[in-house]
């Protein structure tokens, strides 16, 4: 029997108040209709933001408690600007495009709004327990909107949400993402881990990007051992069973366990710099090479 949990609210590395929960059989694949929201001029079907920094991802204490519980409000309270950023991710990834959920800080009246986006966990959305898929679903959606940097990327997540319908996509959505970056997987909820492989080789030298815990970094592994709690699996296809469009991972198994809600994502090109562009990108460094770390091209030599 699995114990009910009012509220799909990450607790990241620690769980805490809940029990396991049984899993449902996969759904046969299918597309939904999702709200359309403008986001920073993009037209929102399965395109969004990352930002969210590893801090954050890694920000354990809570348990799957509702917003106006005691324990919720301690967590929140403990460091009320990391919460409300990983907050504001949690909805985007969970609640469906056109819907907010709001808290209110008892102890000082500060009241914060957060819009959701992704739809992945429409059951959660609506009141009921949180499935395991949706918990699957939503661990990957925040992997793949963390960032090293803390920057605010343009990416495109392809996959399918916790009932098993797809993410809607678009032709233009695909163009305009055209750079293929990695596969996120794992369960945060149930203590299992989140986990990051590549889907695409990785960058050449003279190449860079903020999403380097994508892992598009050179070397992959690199990258990774910065962007703790996330680890980094190696390549998508070694570990993971692509669908049938070729377009994102159906499921992923790793260490004996398998998930069955692994997230794909894809970059804009002009979101990957090379040194050479005239811009001293913040993952560049300065130097004498045309290395992305020793980039004196854009960044000058080093004093």
């Amino acid at each position: 029997m699995k114990r009910k949990c009012r509220a799909l609210i990450p607790v990241l590395l620690l769980v805490a108040g809940c029990g396991p929960v049984e899993e449902e059989a996969p759904l046969s694949l299918g597309r939904r209709e999702q709200a359309q929201e403008d986001l920073n001029g993009l037209s929102f079907n399965g395109l969004s933001f990352n930002g969210l920094s590893f801090n954050g991802l890694s920000f354990n204490g809570l348990s799957f408690d509702g917003l106006t519980t005691g324990s919720f409000n301690t967590w929140f309270q403990s460091n009320p600007a990391t919460a409300n950023q990983v907050m504001r991710y949690v909805v985007r990834c969970a609640v469906p495009g056109g819907q907010t959920r709001a808290y209110t800080d008892p102890s000082t009246g500060q009241s914060y709004t957060w819009s959701g986006a992704l739809g992945l966990a429409p059951g959660w959305a609506t009141g009921q327990t949180a499935t395991l898929y949706e918990q699957q679903a939503v661990s990957a959606c925040l992997a793949a909107h963390a960032n090293r940097l803390g920057e605010e990327v343009s990416i495109s997540v392809l996959g399918r949400d916790g009932p098993g319908a797809a993410i809607p996509y678009s032709t233009a959505e695909l163009t305009s993402h055209a750079r293929r970056e990695a596969c996120f997987f794992g369960n945060l909820f149930a203590g299992q881990g989140i986990f990051v492989g590549a889907e695409r080789e990785p960058l050449g030298p003279t190449e860079s990007t903020s999403r380097a815990c994508g892992p598009l970094l050179n070397g992959g592994s690199e990258a990774a051992a910065s962007c703790g709690p996330l680890v980094y699996a190696g390549a998508c296809a070694t570990y993971c069973t692509l669908h049938s469009s070729g377009l994102y991972f159906e499921s992923c198994t790793y260490n004996g366990v398998t998930y069955h809600r692994p997230l794909t994502t894809r970059l804009r090109v002009e979101d990957v710099h090379t040194c050479g562009d005239a811009v001293c990108q913040a993952t560049e460094r300065c130097g004498t090479s045309t290395r992305y770390d020793n980039c004196g091209l854009d960044c000058g030599s080093c004093p």
